[in-house]
């Protein structure tokens, strides 16, 4: 995963990471590659954990679009991270239902147990994270969900973010 401090740096894509986009490109009719960016930029953010504007703009070469076309992609949807993350993004659902039940005081909590802000990493590079839209639990909040898996757990409380992080943690410097 990259740095903070390697957000500019060049973007080379591995003769591996080409043949995969070669595959899912062939998928589509001549002339539609576009429709291929999705799953590309998919396989970018696991390869480098994130979308610097290099790696967007090499998107945008091999699929001969503008870069424009990428960004517009990339800053719509919430998976895709436009900065560097830690190796475990805790998403809390911030929606209404969810927020009844407590999931402000479970970011509240979250934050002050990390000791970073929301879209922050901590300094050993484990973790950060963020408020989602509704995660589809409305009935188990306050929920939260880790990419990009997205294992879901329901039910929060202090005491299960406690856990949770101590486990991620023992799994992540492992």
């Amino acid at each position: 995963m990259l740095r903070v401090d390697e957000q500019q740096a060049p973007v080379t894509f591995t003769p591996e990471l080409v043949k995969q986009f070669d595959d899912i490109v062939s998928r589509y009719p001549a002339g539609k590659q576009k429709s291929a960016l999705l799953p590309i930029l998919h396989l970018v953010q696991a390869e480098y954990g994130w979308l610097s504007s290099n790696a967007m703009d090499k998107v945008a070469d091999y699929l001969k679009i503008q870069d424009i076309e990428v960004y517009e992609v990339a800053t719509f949807y919430s998976m895709y991270f436009m900065r560097p993350q830690g190796k475990y993004v805790l998403e809390v659902c911030r929606t209404g239902p969810c927020e009844i039940v407590g999931a402000g005081k479970i970011m509240d909590y979250i934050e002050q147990k990390l000791g970073v802000k929301e879209g922050e990493v901590t300094a050993d590079g484990l973790f950060s994270w963020r408020g989602v839209e509704c995660l589809a639990a409305c009935g188990f909040g306050p929920v939260l969900q880790i990419g990009p898996e997205y294992t879901f757990y329901e039910n929060l409380t202090n005491h299960s973010v406690d856990q949770l992080i101590a486990d991620l943690k023992v799994k992540g410097n492992n």
